[in-house]
């Protein structure tokens, strides 16, 4: 099973990282894989893909006419990959050793059309003591609660996902419309992409926690205003997302929420009371905050999208 690797990348501000996601794919235990590296309308990233990995066999370089975003460059990178599976993978992340052997085993032991893995963090600027675990998913990391190994879910984060190359040219990709270039407050791509999945093949993105990806986590990313806003803005995505697919299903949102008020919680009450600390108190209040910003920014997208 051939497995092919999408890689963009859309500035050489970032090509230090680029690098590093690049090197771990191709470092990677399993053998057949291509990976697709994709330059997002820049010529000078072409340029130094085509330098630097050009003379490579089992290295695609591409490029968009134009900066078309992150959905549409994901699927420039789809239509020339030739793999049995394509899989995506950030520009920002460095990919376990074992990531690609790890999707491939979910394929050969079941009959799955989409396997996805965990993406955990690598702290850049240092752990923020205020963040729970809970909404690590707002970081790009694979947060308290997701799901349990061999899960069907509906999808993975977009830098551990992959798809049958047969599936995900009849799903005709990503949508160009949502995702980063495209409606830049829609920021659920791929929830859009695994929505269509179950309605079109009544199948979802099976879990493996044992596929690994890091994403680097940047000091940005840990400011309390960027967390807050991100977290208004999924949920108006979310809002979004059910209007652009009416047949959308809310199901992991709803069992995220019965999570949160029925266990987690309840548990870093009791945690607290039987050890009181600042970082378990500021924890549980941005606990609460975030929930209700997601909450805020749903009902906003109420009034935006009906």
């Amino acid at each position: 099973m051939k497995v092919s690797v999408v890689i963009c990348s859309y500035t050489l501000d970032s090509y230090e990282h680029f690098e590093e996601a690049v090197e771990s794919v191709l470092n990677q235990t399993y053998d057949d894989v291509e990976l697709v590296l994709v330059s997002d309308g820049n010529e000078a990233v072409y340029e130094r893909l085509r330098e630097d990995y050009g003379d490579r066999d089992d290295v695609v370089v591409t490029m968009t006419d134009e900066n078309v975003g992150i959905s549409a460059a994901r699927n420039h990178g789809i239509e020339h990959a030739s793999g049995d599976v394509v899989a995506q993978i950030d520009d920002d992340a460095i990919a376990d050793p074992e990531w690609v052997e790890e999707l491939v085993g979910v394929y050969e032991e079941t009959d799955a059309v989409a396997v996805g893995g965990k993406m955990t963090a690598a702290w850049v600027a240092g752990k923020p003591s205020f963040l729970p675990e809970e909404f690590y998913w707002l970081i790009g990391v694979t947060h308290r609660g997701f799901a349990d190994p061999g899960e069907e879910v509906r999808n993975t984060f977009g830098s551990n996902i992959s798809f049958r190359r047969e599936v995900i040219e009849e799903l005709g990709g990503f949508d160009p419309h949502v995702g980063r270039k495209g409606d830049a407050e829609i920021q659920a791509h791929e929830s859009e992409l695994g929505t269509r999945l179950r309605r079109e093949f009544g199948r979802g993105v099976i879990y493996n926690p044992d596929a690994k990806v890091a994403h680097k986590v940047f000091d940005y990313r840990t400011d309390p205003w960027w967390l807050a806003k991100r977290a208004f803005w999924q949920g108006y995505s979310k809002r979004a997302l059910e209007t652009l697919i009416p047949d959308a299903e809310g199901g992991e949102e709803s069992e995220f929420l019965k999570f949160l008020l029925l266990e987690s919680v309840p548990d870093r009450l009791r945690g607290l009371l039987r050890n009181p600390s600042g970082a378990r108190a500021s924890q549980l209040v941005w606990l609460l905050l975030l929930t209700g910003l997601v909450g805020f920014g749903y009902l906003y997208g109420i009034t935006k999208w009906r």
